[in-house]
């Protein structure tokens, strides 16, 4: 019984010391809306949601254009990314079905379907190929900082030239 009792304590102080470590980069995640400093990793994506390799998505967009989403963009047609109900804003996750492939930010959380674990958004259900509720596979694969443009296409280099302006 004695023995027990001296190898658990010092496991039980390495574990509770961990977990206020863990809790203290949590806060600092949560000040930034979940994004992490670029270079840095985050142990916090990783273990704050299970991610499947393969799941099931459903895709949202037109009845919410317009409107922000949980980390902060303004939906449109052309935003991609996905919504997952617990990493981070700015995880990057690699997505694939039928031989596409294509890596997306968390934008936003959800689904709010209790059967599917992913919803695309309208811009990356395309890019996929994706008209319904469909199975892909997940992984992730890093993450970047999150702002307001975050998930838009980058901008075409005639609009940047000519400062956004239009011809005509």
């Amino acid at each position: 019984m004695r023995r027990i009792v001296r190898t658990s304590l010092p496991l039980l102080a390495l574990l509770s010391s961990a977990g206020l470590l863990a809790g203290g980069a949590a806060g600092a995640l949560a000040s930034t809306g979940g994004a992490v400093a670029p270079g840095s990793t985050s142990t916090i994506a990783a273990k704050s949601g299970k991610v499947r390799p393969s799941a099931i998505a459903t895709w949202f967009g037109p009845g919410f254009y317009g409107r922000k989403t949980a980390c902060g963009q303004t939906l449109t047609p052309s935003v991609v990314g996905v919504a997952n109900r617990t990493l981070p804003c700015g995880t990057l996750v690699k997505v694939g079905y039928k031989g596409h492939t294509l890596t997306v930010p968390v934008l936003d959380r959800g689904p709010y379907s209790h059967h599917a674990d992913w919803d695309l958004t309208a811009g990356a259900a395309q890019a996929l190929g994706i008209t319904e509720t469909v199975r892909i596979s997940t992984a992730i694969v890093g993450s970047t900082p999150n702002t307001p443009t975050l998930g838009l296409p980058p901008a075409s280099p005639t609009a940047t030239i000519a400062g956004g302006a239009s011809a005509g």
